[in-house]
């Protein structure tokens, strides 16, 4: 069975798996947060490809809000060292909701 690329690490996956039952308020901040974090690590992601997901039918949960989406596709796309420290520090602010 192949595993999701965010279930090769259990600190992102669980983060992941908070951030999905989260309400829709706390979703957007933390995609708002994950894109910044990313950016500011120089982490890049090709604009179309993020169209193209977008444009995509929509099957996964995170794609029914381009912010939400967006913020994947960093996530996604940065190190695994930089996935897993994302995901600590949402974890910090998931836990509290």
């Amino acid at each position: 069975m192949q595993k999701r690329w965010y279930d090769l690490d259990p600190t992102v996956s669980l983060a992941v798996s908070l951030l999905k039952n989260a309400n829709e308020q706390t979703q957007l901040q933390c995609a708002d947060y994950i894109i910044t974090k990313s950016k500011n690590a120089g982490v890049k992601i090709r604009d179309n490809a993020l169209n193209e997901a977008f444009n995509y039918i929509l099957r996964r949960w995170y794609d029914k809000d381009k912010r939400i989406q967006e913020a994947f596709e960093y996530l996604k796309t940065a190190p695994l060292n930089l996935q897993k420290e994302i995901a600590k520090e949402l974890l910090d602010v998931l836990q509290i909701c």
